[in-house]
């Protein structure tokens, strides 16, 4: 093409055209169309505010994925979940995704269990609850009892258990942490579960400390209290980071479906299960633990579609990208990628006690490839807090936090080894975490010195 049958609006640089020589619209939509150029430049640039998504070791979710699940998400980023009838090879592979969780937890019936996709682990621990609920409710009707008045018992668990209690009217029993505690401990439930008590929530990976629940042993206690009392209370796992880690690397962890009082497991597929963000499982032990009233039926889209979830709408690539890393690295691949972040935890584990200040409240062994610490004294001349604030100056973020109640007056850190953050950058984080205790000792640094650090 010749030069001067080009628009010479097309050769202008991008930080000429009318977008870029002014602030970007906060508040109204502008009037006018502007240049796709500008556009992506300009929020490319604001988006290099945010923190390095590799570097933010508070969060359990995906932040690095391959290449062909970047080219799987683009090319289906316009189907819509929820349109299983005009899109029913996306719903073919949801399906597929479910039998194979089922089968990885040792479902009973894994090939006609129930299950579903959500967008995330909170909202397939609602479902999970909601079944609970709904259960409860029947058999107490059933047998001429109130069902006015459920609770739910659990131990430290994540927010979203909170909001569940809170949305659909459930009175939250949460089990406080004993000293010494992880988790909840089996011996504390006969205090908290009575008749009204529709479920326990197990945690496979306690968002606070990163250490699982004994399921079994829970399991096991409220056998021994149905033999005494005659409820029968079954446990939801809140597998939401475990369980896409212990049926690899703890194999012979019995926390799943082989319980008989399992009635059903959450995950979430963007943490552990190394999917992009926005993709959820929830499996129930077979159909009779799904109530069927809970389950819609919707024929507007086309066909007749079962549905039970929260939301409606919602994209198809990340179930996709869920099935791809299932058939791309099976169940040795899986195995060698958890158990790499296994041993870097364990690795991060050893600099961190021998640093000196710090007393280990979780090494990395035997739950999620995750290390939490607190000081050993308050004589340190410092507190986590502080080592939080100075981190960053690395770009680091390593949230500092107090326990839950009854120990919430112990403050800890949390760091957590994903797919994608490799030895080297967990030694160059102990390297830092050592620069970091020093520059503390000696004072809180001023501005030159923290900009010194930074270069160092």
């Amino acid at each position: 093409m010749a030069l001067h049958a080009v628009s010479a609006k097309s050769i202008d640089d991008v930080y000429t055209l009318p977008l870029s020589e002014e602030e970007l619209p906060k508040y109204r939509m502008p009037v006018g169309t502007s240049d796709p150029r500008a556009v992506y430049a300009m929020i490319h640039s604001e988006l290099k505010l945010d923190g390095n998504s590799s570097q933010n070791l508070a969060t359990f979710c995906t932040t690095w994925s391959d290449e062909e699940v970047h080219k799987l998400m683009d090319e289906n980023l316009d189907k819509n979940m929820i349109d299983k009838d005009e899109y029913p090879q996306t719903a073919e592979i949801e399906s597929r995704c479910v039998h194979i969780l089922a089968d990885l937890w040792n479902s009973p019936s894994e090939r006609t269990t129930m299950g579903c996709s959500t967008t995330g682990s909170s909202e397939a621990a609602m479902l999970g609850g909601l079944a609970l609920k709904w259960r409860w409710r029947q058999r107490r009707q059933k047998e001429g009892k109130p069902a006015d008045r459920p609770n739910i018992v659990a131990g430290p668990v994540q927010v979203c258990w909170e909001k569940f209690a809170r949305y659909f009217d459930v009175e939250l029993r949460q089990v406080p942490l004993e000293e010494g505690a992880t988790g909840l401990r089996a011996h504390q439930l006969r205090e908290y579960a009575d008749e009204n008590t529709i479920g326990v929530v197990a945690i496979l990976g306690v968002t606070f400390t990163c250490d699982y629940e004994p399921v079994a042993e829970i399991a096991r206690e409220l056998d021994a209290i149905q033999a005494d009392t005659g409820l029968d209370i079954p446990i939801h796992v809140d597998a939401a980071s475990g369980g896409f880690i212990a049926p690899f690397v703890q194999p012979d962890l019995v926390w799943d479906f082989r319980i008989d009082r399992v009635a059903s497991v959450n995950a979430s597929g963007h943490k552990y299960g190394l999917s992009p963000l926005g993709v959820g499982w929830v499996v129930w032990r077979d159909a009779g633990a799904l109530p069927e009233e809970l389950i819609f039926k919707v024929d507007y889209l086309g066909g007749n579609m079962p549905t039970f979830a929260l939301n409606f709408s919602r994209p198809g690539g990340e179930i996709i990208a869920q099935y791809y890393n299932f058939l791309r690295l099976g169940r040795e691949g899986y195995r060698k990628v958890q158990q790499a972040c296994m041993d870097t935890a364990r690795y991060l584990a050893g600099r961190i006690a021998d640093m000196g200040p710090f007393e280990l409240l979780y090494d990395g062994t035997g739950a999620l490839p995750a290390v939490s610490y607190t000081l050993k004294d308050a004589a340190q001349g410092f507190t986590l807090y502080d080592l939080t604030e100075i981190l960053r100056v690395r770009g680091w973020q390593v949230p500092a936090y107090p326990l839950p109640p009854r120990r919430q007056e112990t403050v800890i850190q949390r760091v957590l080894v994903r797919h994608g953050i490799g030895r080297d950058e967990i030694a160059l984080l102990a390297d830092d975490l050592e620069r970091s205790i020093e520059r503390l000792r000696n004072g809180t640094p001023s501005g030159a010195e923290r900009k010194a650090f930074h270069h160092s």
